[in-house]
């Protein structure tokens, strides 16, 4: 079975544009996983989203909750074990990238 962690940059891509990202993720026969704690960032722009998208906000909740069919949210409980490996791995490149490094550590994949 393919397992690859999405990071936020991703999802939210494939939910302001019907492009390639949207496809692959809706598409591939894949297991996509996504760290629940990443759901504030998306909250966080989802306006911004919704301007770039030009969705409305029943079209932004219709097409947030289809993509979230195809991927397999992460409790944090499940990767927290993996935070201090992770942060020693990219804490020092990018602070905000270490729950996908913690992820793909718990799930041994890859991130796109």
């Amino acid at each position: 079975m393919n397992i690859i962690v999405i990071d936020t940059n991703i999802f939210m891509s494939a939910l302001i544009r019907d492009s390639s990202t949207r496809l692959l993720l809706t598409n591939l026969k894949i297991n996509f996983l996504f760290p629940e704690f990443e759901f504030k960032e998306i909250e966080k722009y989802k306006q911004d989203i919704l301007k770039k998208s030009k969705l409305s906000e029943k079209e932004f909740n219709i097409l947030y909750l289809r993509l979230l069919k195809y991927v397999r949210i992460i409790p944090t409980d499940v990767i927290i074990k993996y935070r201090e490996e992770s942060d020693k791995i990219i804490g020092h490149i990018d602070n905000k990238d270490t729950i996908f490094v913690a992820t793909a550590l718990a799930f041994n994949c890859p991130i796109w």
